[in-house]
């Protein structure tokens, strides 16, 4: 149900390639009016800076393996997103992860062994471009305009949560908090036959209540018991994912496997 994206590129990325002001210096960037990568993407890496946030719309699980990653789930199912329309729309208020506004930019490694991240963009996105309109992405001299320069620093801070992150995780392993989730959702017109589904990662509350006080002080101190929780009752959610589908018609049928 919540796998990782694969290694070989990132989720939503095509392709990628270097912005700089030799062969980029009259391109511009321009917003997009719908979002159809978006379309199908059920599970959307999340950091740990935007729990609190995303807790409010959407379930935060984590994914299966020996390297989890925090996701927010838009829908239960492969293949469906409850919040995106058939035209690439999101029609109602609802937090956007940073992983999806940060598209089609992103931070990468030029070479294999390098250590410096460059700023690459997706040049299949449609939203960078030769365009008559949008924001230039180099000015007359070649220099970063304003807009490359907010880009660059949005995907800095997004690297940065991405570290805090890796933090948290690495501490929920060190505890040995995570274990494999499982969710029963039962329907009033069928409770004998309950959807379940599995395939992803969620702390054990059990093992949390055994953690040592002086853990525990540390971890009310630098904020992570809070994210901690907002994961918990996040998990709530699943079940009004589960009735969006159910109303837009993307819930599985009884025979189908749910996850």
């Amino acid at each position: 149900m919540a796998t990782a994206p694969q290694p070989q590129l990132p989720l939503f990325y095509n392709d990628l390639m270097p912005l700089n002001s030799r062969d980029h210096a009259t391109w511009k960037s321009r917003s997009m009016d719908s979002a159809e990568w978006l379309k199908g993407q059920h599970a959307i890496p999340l950091t740990v800076d935007e729990f609190v946030q995303s807790q409010r719309d959407f379930p935060i699980v984590f994914s299966s393996g020996d390297n989890p990653l925090p996701l927010a789930l838009m829908g239960l199912n492969e293949g469906v997103n409850t919040f995106v329309d058939d035209k690439g729309k999101i029609n109602e208020p609802v937090y956007l992860p940073a992983y999806v506004r940060r598209y089609p930019f992103m931070l990468a490694k030029l070479t294999q062994d390098g250590e410096d991240l460059s700023l690459c963009f997706d040049p299949t996105s449609g939203s960078v471009g030769e365009f008559d309109e949008g924001n230039a992405l180099f000015d007359g001299e070649g220099k970063a305009s304003e807009a490359t320069q907010n880009i660059l620093q949005f995907c800095e801070h997004f690297e940065s949560a991405g570290q805090r992150t890796k933090v948290f995780i690495d501490e929920l392993k060190k505890h040995e908090l995570l274990m494999d989730g499982e969710i029963s959702i039962s329907q009033q017109e069928n409770p004998e036959k309950p959807f379940v589904y599995r395939g992803f990662q969620m702390i054990n509350q059990e093992k949390l209540q055994d953690v040592r006080g002086d853990v525990l002080r540390e971890w009310n101190k630098n904020g992570m018991i809070a994210l901690i929780y907002a994961h918990i009752m996040s998990l709530d959610l699943m079940r009004t994912i589960f009735a969006r589908q159910v109303s837009q018609g993307t819930a599985p049928t009884p025979s189908e496997p749910a996850a």
